[in-house]
């Protein structure tokens, strides 16, 4: 094993001067000492707190181990693991899932269903999406599974698995689209997904757990630093890599905010996260934007510098990704490698229009026994449920998808269902209630030249409840359709040619349609994106009609709470802080003389939306926020725990039938909710199975 020696002289002259520091590789066996065993490491970049080698850059993962210390000891960094650590030498070699073609149970087509031999399944899975892939593969382990999922595969769609194609899925309306346009009747456009992987094949890639708690020693006062006596930037790195240290050494174990309100289990949510992490997510080769964000940030103020990190840290840090260092996506439907492939069923562009109810005998409870699906052909099926006690209906088709299914079902506010002629299955004047969507609000700026192509990677948690975060860039492949800006992605301008009443979706796809004649770079530059926590506000969803591939209509009340445009109005400023720091000052044109007002009317021109704009009222940032508002696809809610299902995810009032995905949550976790939500499908799968099978589970 490699390990290396940092003296402590050559990592304050990199902080002081700041050049990288030397290290001593020496090439030894397995050091065994009486704290544990000893692990270097090559390539430590001090002052970015983070391992540079390629084939282990997890050091603020490691060192945030219970298990793992990073110790000062003879004026040399050594990284300490305990010998009852559980930590896989192959972890260390490389992160994630390399293979761009993992090895995956069949995915048949729906149609095949009739030609095969039918049989009844412990589990029958609605949605083949973010909690859906790692729920079955869990729940395959040990039951027999099927999977259903509306969408295609997404093995083979360049627009799916190539970074510099992130915006094209979205303006791509064919038939075996990954992703599905809808637009609220706040005016927002919006996209949910409809392929196997769900959102997970169509976002922005950013990885990032739940929110924390304060760590103790920050609520008794403790203070390491007066961060006011300077605001050099490798002082924060300093600042962010003690902030680490101590919590190890006073073993300081953060709480998760969010778990707690969950009703999770810590323990097993601590052992779920990382069962996702090492599948499929990595850490990002920091774009120059990327970094300027980051350095504009603690200029700002916005501190310390937490490094790589999974964690919710309040301060600035960088977050994994699911993209690997090639720009190639790795989603949701690559979690089905670690299924059993004896258990597991996958049926691809299998539509349920319906969840089959039967009251069984001596109880008053309705049944959950099937489900009725329709294929890529139009053939209807019905599969149904074998006849163990504890067989479940699961339904996680989204935060959209479930409350639109159980409403089909039967299973909502009794004057919705009446009105659709459905017949009532149970009485819950909740299901579609509680719809919230998380508003973003971006700045354009423009650059001297075009920026590489970024998506998010760095992000500043402030303690008022807001995100910044950015993108920059345009890009395709040639073989790629050539069509360069997305319409539901913030990374837009054009379209506000288009006057306000007349943006229909229909005339926002034929303008991108016209649009592939236009010169390839319209503008250069790049946005920092501010979303606000929670968020306070919200809405509902209502049927259209009975068809499950149709979209509903969704209401999400942005800004509705005046709290929300409060924390609105707080991004803005500081965005505005970040963009008068020296760190943007080397992007932008010199004689450009873009003061923050023609910024923000520039923003308000580029961001789309089919809400009115008032472009004469750039001094009002409250309407700016309103003008400006888009999505970041993280809307949630529908289903909440309490009102539609239980603590363990079980729909009231009925039996055999759970809901298990986004539309559970009351607020959006973390700074990206893609994280949680994947390990919700494997948290609560091996739940499940514990809870059958007690430690036969074996998971």
């Amino acid at each position: 094993m490699h390990w290396a020696r940092l003296r402590g002289g050559e990592i304050r002259e990199h902080q002081t001067k700041g050049k990288y520091a030397e290290s001593e590789v020496k090439k030894k066996g397995q050091k065994r000492t009486k704290q544990g065993e000893l692990f270097g490491f090559n390539g430590f970049d001090q002052r970015r707190g983070v391992l540079q080698d390629l084939g282990v850059p997890l050091l603020h993962q490691i060192i945030s181990s219970p298990e793992v210390a990073l110790c000062r000891c003879k004026n040399a960094w050594h990284v300490m693991l305990h010998k009852k650590a559980s930590f896989p030498s192959k972890r260390l070699e490389k992160q994630g899932r390399n293979s761009a073609t993992p090895d995956l149970p069949p995915l048949r087509k729906a149609s095949s269903f009739s030609k095969i031999q039918h049989e009844a399944y412990d589990y029958i899975i609605v949605g083949g999406g973010t909690a859906g892939c790692p729920l079955a593969a869990t729940l395959s382990k040990k039951y027999k599974v099927l999977l259903l999922e509306r969408g295609g595969s997404p093995y083979g769609n360049r627009n799916i698995s190539y970074l510099e194609n992130f915006h094209i899925c979205l303006t791509d309306e064919s038939k075996n689209s990954p992703s599905q346009g809808f637009i609220s009747t706040d005016g927002v456009i919006n996209s949910r997904a409809k392929v196997l992987g769900g959102g997970t094949c169509i976002n922005a890639g950013f990885y990032s757990r739940a929110n924390r708690r304060k760590h103790r020693y920050q609520k008794m006062g403790l203070i390491l630093f007066d961060l006011t006596i300077t605001r050099r930037i490798k002082w924060f790195s300093m600042v962010g890599q003690i902030y680490q240290d101590i919590s190890q050494l006073f073993n300081l174990k953060p709480r998760c905010r969010f778990v707690k309100d969950a009703g999770w289990d810590e323990e097993l949510v601590n052992q779920s996260y990382p069962w996702v992490e090492e599948r499929i997510v990595y850490w990002p080769k920091i774009a120059p934007w990327q970094a300027a964000l980051r350095d504009g940030l603690l200029e700002a103020g916005v501190s310390p510098y937490n490094g790589y990190t999974y964690d919710h840290l309040f301060g600035t840090k960088v977050g994994g990704t699911i993209f690997d260092e090639a720009g190639y996506r790795h989603t949701a439907a690559d979690l089905l490698a670690a299924a059993n492939p004896d258990n597991l069923r996958v049926l691809l562009h299998a539509s349920v229009n319906k969840v089959i109810f039967k009251t069984r005998h001596g109880h008053q409870k309705q049944s959950a026994i099937g489900v009725q699906f329709k294929d890529e052909n139009g053939g209807h099926h019905q599969a149904f449920l074998s006849q163990k006690r504890g067989s479940e209906i699961i339904v996680s088709a989204g935060a959209i998808g479930s409350p639109q299914l159980l409403l089909i079902s039967g299973i909502g506010p009794r004057s919705e269902l009446k009105k659709h002629n459905i017949s009532i299955v149970l009485h819950n004047e909740h299901v579609g209630k509680g719809m919230s969507d998380n508003p973003l609000s971006s700045v354009f700026i423009p650059t001297k030249d075009p920026p590489k192509q970024s998506l998010i990677e760095t992000v500043g948690i402030t303690d008022d409840g807001v995100f910044i975060e950015a993108s920059s860039g345009f890009g395709q492949t040639g073989d790629s359709i050539h069509c360069h800006h997305g319409i539901m992605s913030a990374e837009i301008g054009q379209l506000s040619t288009i006057p306000p009443k007349e943006r229909s979706l229909e005339a926002v796809h034929k303008y991108v349609r016209n649009k592939k004649s236009l010169p390839k770079e319209v503008f250069h530059g790049g946005f920092i994106l501010s979303k606000i926590d929670g968020p306070l506000s919200t809405g509902n969803l209502v049927l259209v009609d009975t068809d499950p591939n149709s979209n509903p209509n969704v209401t999400f009340n942005y800004f509705k709470h005046p709290q929300d445009l409060r924390r609105c109005v707080y991004g803005i400023k500081t965005i505005e802080k970040i963009i008068s720091t020296n760190t943007f000052s080397n992007f932008t044109p010199k004689d450009g003389g873009y003061s923050m007002e023609k910024l923000l009317n520039m923003s308000v021109a580029a961001n789309i939306n089919l809400i009115p704009k008032h472009t004469n009222d750039s001094t009002s940032l409250e309407q700016f926020c309103r003008d400006t508002v888009v999505t970041i696809w993280h809307y949630h809610g529908g289903c909440h725990v309490g009102k539609v299902v239980d603590q363990q995810y079980k729909v009231i009032g009925t039996s055999g039938l759970r809901v298990i995905d986004g539309s559970t949550l009351s607020r959006s976790p973390g700074t990206n909710p893609q994280a949680t939500v994947m390990m919700m499908g494997r948290y609560m799968g091996v739940k499940i199975l514990r809870e059958r099978l007690g430690r036969a589970a074996g998971v």
